[in-house]
């Protein structure tokens, strides 16, 4: 399905056809929120998702690294040529139009690639701040272009997408400690954490879950956890009609934090995740939160 994406349309009843099929046939979590989102928006989050599922399958589900390198280069070529007025394929025939409706910046699409690329050199990470860093451009930009989406461009909400958006790859982060180790010989707690708390590589490696493990993953969780709540308020300066999809996400990325401490914070024995119950129940406790709030109007930011 990736390949047909990449692969040039006829018309751009086609590529929008290529990027539906990719963004909504590809995770269930987009589905959901997809299900939500105003009808006007539909077609646009498909289009920008599906450039980020490529972008993701090619830094990830490619084994060679050097051969994922040449994928993500020729990705931002085509990027930079998209913006330049030249199309190769389907992605950029459907993302263009999106581009050019709501004036999307270049800068979100080439961090995200350029964080897809780093990962395929970067495998360990010294300090917390270089994981924020990541976190700036392999999370952020998919926050900031969603608010572009929705019309808002201005620092204040940005800033405040940043922070959610952040938490939720330190969540997952903190959730696939296992799973990227094992499947991608990936450490994304920071060095420093682990030397803190007396936890060594080799003990992730070996799947050996301790008290030391157990109060380093805590540590993380709850700065992660604060982090959302810095974000939070985001959602009182969003009208209804988009304020639920952002509730979802930050719904979405407290819940793994708490399937997390209900493991016992032992993400190498497990890995917490949310049931589908839970999702649901996220939704519809979303749905309340949106009724409630559409009594009182949204707090108005600066531009």
């Amino acid at each position: 399905m990736i390949a047909l994406a990449l692969n040039p349309a006829d018309d751009l009843a086609q590529a929008q056809l290529q990027t539906r099929r990719l963004a909504l046939g590809h995770y269930e979590n987009f589905s959901v929120i997809s299900m939500v989102l105003p009808r006007r928006l539909r077609q646009d989050f498909c289009n920008v998702y599906a450039f980020c599922r490529v972008a993701d399958d090619m830094g990830d589900e490619v084994s060679d690294k050097d051969r994922s390198l040449e994928l993500l280069t020729d990705l931002r070529q085509q990027t930079l040529d998209c913006y330049a007025g030249k199309i190769r394929s389907a992605l950029f025939m459907a993302l263009a139009a999106t581009i050019e409706k709501y004036r999307l910046p270049a800068q979100p699409f080439l961090d995200l690639l350029d964080a897809f690329e780093q990962d395929q050199r970067v495998s360990r990470y010294d300090s917390y701040p270089q994981v924020l860093d990541y976190c700036r451009r392999s999370a952020n930009p998919v926050g900031r272009l969603v608010l572009y989406l929705c019309g808002f461009g201005d620092p204040v909400r940005q800033e405040l997408s940043d922070k959610i958006c952040t938490a939720l790859q330190l969540a997952n982060f903190w959730q696939d400690v296992k799973r990227d180790i094992v499947a991608r010989n990936r450490i994304y707690l920071p060095l420093e954490s682990m030397r803190q708390f007396n936890v060594a590589e080799q003990q992730i490696v070996a799947g050996r879950s301790d008290d030391n493990y157990r109060r380093l993953i805590r540590y993380e969780v709850d700065r992660t956890a604060a982090m959302f709540d810095q974000g939070a308020p985001l959602l009182d300066t969003l009208p209804g009609e988009v304020r639920m999809q952002v509730s979802l996400f930050l719904r979405g990325g407290r819940a793994i934090l708490q399937a997390i401490r209900d493991a016992n914070y032992d993400t190498l024995a497990v890995r917490p995740t949310i049931s589908k119950w839970n999702k649901a129940a996220l939704v519809m406790r979303a749905v309340a939160e949106q009724a409630r709030r559409a009594m009182r109007p949204h707090t108005e930011v600066p531009a």
